[in-house]
């Protein structure tokens, strides 16, 4: 397919969402003392809260609750799992943990060698991303990422989140690209491709951690690098 506009996830396809949460995590969890209030395993918080942040991410994604809710509510239920029920100490977490994520830095290997293999070759790159406006911004500046796309396209600025087909046909708006000549590349099976298919669009599963999954992309890497033999 001659391929001009390509539509990139940002977390956990470049950027190590993983891997920066868990640091961040860590600053947060001393900085409030959660040892001294009874949370003794970092590790096991650490799982606690990722769990519940997958949970809430899910159902923000279908509208079942706000933005503010999940910001604040991962924490709650991370630590009421520590039988600790504190709403004000959760909400203060929860903003200890937004003012200090976006300023990690970690991508998955081989991130910029692609990026800039692919405006080599003069593919119009752009994001579609359901993370927070100000957040999205500040990660891709403090990793140096923001030069590379023409476009940044959010939940926010286009009123939908992915699946939804409106954020995509939103997206196709603002950049001026026709679906034939699109391709959609993430990590989230249901999010990333399976939106990308609803709205029309071929699909690039990245498939870091190796999961199975019913949803059918146009094609699957492992690693970065392999984008190189479709483009």
């Amino acid at each position: 397919m001659p391929y001009k506009h390509l539509f990139f996830d940002l977390d956990h396809t470049l950027w190590d969402f993983e891997t920066n949460a868990k640091e961040t995590m860590q600053e947060v969890y001393e900085l409030n003392a959660l040892q001294e209030k009874g949370v003794t395993d970092f590790d096991l918080f650490f799982d606690r809260y990722s769990h519940h942040n997958e949970r809430l991410w899910s159902r923000y994604t279908k509208g079942f609750i706000k933005q503010e809710d999940l910001r604040w509510k991962r924490m709650w239920f991370a630590l009421l799992d520590f039988k600790i029920g504190d709403d004000k100490l959760s909400k203060e977490m929860s903003n200890h943990f937004l003012e200090r994520l976006p300023f990690k830095k970690k991508l998955f290997p081989y991130t910029f060698e692609i990026l800039d293999y692919l405006i080599s070759k003069k593919y119009k790159l752009h994001l579609i991303t359901n993370g927070f406006d100000s957040i999205q911004f500040s990660k891709l500046t403090s990793s140096n990422l923001t030069h590379y796309f023409e476009e940044v396209i959010t939940s926010e600025a286009s009123s939908s989140l992915k699946p939804n087909k409106e954020i995509f046909e939103y997206a196709l708006q603002k950049t001026g690209a026709l679906k034939e000549e699109s391709i959609m590349i993430g990590d989230n099976p249901e999010a990333d491709i399976q939106g990308g298919i609803n709205a029309g669009l071929d699909t690039i599963f990245v498939n870091h951690l190796n999961v199975q999954t019913l949803v059918q992309p146009t094609y699957t890497i492992y690693h970065l690098k392999e984008l190189e033999a479709i483009f």
